[in-house]
């Protein structure tokens, strides 16, 4: 991707890409040398520069720290045979960015800001990219309130960062979720669609309690009745019945518009698999688990790309679901992604950006 802004580059003196151990990476521990950093203030994005990782110095009256304007996106950077450093749908995390700015009172973030900001930081530190398979360099693009003020109103000022961090899997095998009809995640008229902060802070005493219990992740309820599943965890969900995928619509308000989610989706109609875009019940679940027509379950999302699902507990029943084959939907659709991702199959919709 060409680059036309001048952004300015200042090179960290103490790289800490010598001493970094790629073979045993923590998913979000180990953060790359540089960050791409702009400022909002009088009503437009300025000082636009690229500097060492490092610190933040915040007032106590941080708007954010007390009131949550804070948003954030997920995507990642592969690299392929060439050594070639390949963006997986980028402009999609651009475009939902702007959204959960919108609903949250923030400044949208131009195109050229984002786009060459990213691929700038990249081209700098495309050393962090690990090589090995599997592995990718996560990329955090986030925005927050500045103002230090203490008044319940959107901030007049913001601060946009880039950083990224080396990663591995992010599940080593298969997760056990339960089907939670207490807490709720979101519900219509909220932040559901948005990937803001606080919806993320909301969902994790919940989540402990069926960590507590044995179960990696929640698969979570509308807000409303406890009777519709809507996502897994921090991720989108999908279930194969009856050779049917069935998915959460993304209308509701309460349901983020994953970029897997549509990835996948996309592939499945290229593939002419069956799909319904509607809310499965939590007593459709539990009727097709006790038949056996379950035949797939798992979880779509960046980190993650597709968390292969071996056991729901619903209604306080466990049910350990049958075991796939290697042309089971959900392992064709991962090859097909991670192929696409690291360059070895075709992109036929344009989904990734060289670097």
């Amino acid at each position: 991707m060409k680059t036309s802004l001048a952004i300015p580059v200042e090179a960290t003196t103490n790289s800490r890409l010598p001493e970094t151990d790629f073979s045993n990476l923590v998913f979000g521990k180990t953060i790359s040398d540089h960050m791409f950093v702009a400022d909002y203030k009088n009503g437009e994005w300025t000082d636009l520069r690229i500097e060492p990782y490092a610190p933040l110095v915040l007032s106590p009256a941080n708007a954010t720290l007390h009131y949550g304007q804070s948003i954030f996106e997920g995507l990642k950077a592969y690299k392929n045979d060439k050594g070639e450093i390949l963006v997986f749908r980028a402009d999609a995390n651009w475009t939902r960015m702007n959204e959960s700015a919108e609903r949250m009172c923030m400044p949208a973030i131009p195109e050229d800001i984002f786009m060459e900001g990213l691929v700038q930081l990249l081209d700098l530190d495309k050393g962090w990219v690990p090589d090995a398979k599997g592995s990718s360099l996560y990329i955090r693009p986030f925005m927050f309130a500045t103002d230090d003020y203490i008044g319940v109103k959107p901030s007049d000022t913001y601060k946009f960062i880039i950083f990224t961090c080396p990663v591995g899997h992010y599940y080593s095998k298969p997760v056990s979720v339960k089907v939670e009809t207490q807490f709720t995640r979101a519900t219509e008229g909220g932040t559901g669609a948005a990937k803001t902060a606080g919806n993320y802070a909301a969902s994790l005493y919940p989540a402990q309690k069926a960590q507590k219990s044995g179960y990696d992740q929640l698969l979570w309820t509308d807000g409303k009745s406890h009777s519709k599943i809507e996502e897994s965890g921090t991720m989108n969900v999908m279930f194969k019945i009856n050779g049917t995928l069935i998915t959460a619509p993304i209308n509701s308000g309460t349901i983020l518009k994953g970029i897997t989610r549509d990835s996948v989706l996309q592939l499945a109609k290229d593939w002419g698999q069956p799909v319904e875009e509607r809310f499965l019940t939590v007593s459709e679940l539990e009727t097709a688990l006790k038949e056996g027509r379950l035949e797939e379950a798992f979880g779509t999302g960046t980190a993650a790309t597709i968390a292969h699902i071996e056991k729901i507990n619903v209604n306080g029943t466990d049910y350990i679901l049958p075991s796939k084959s290697s042309d089971a939907f959900s392992n064709k659709v991962l090859t097909e992604l991670d192929g696409i991702k690291y360059g070895n199959v075709a992109d036929p919709h344009d989904w990734i950006i060289k670097i």
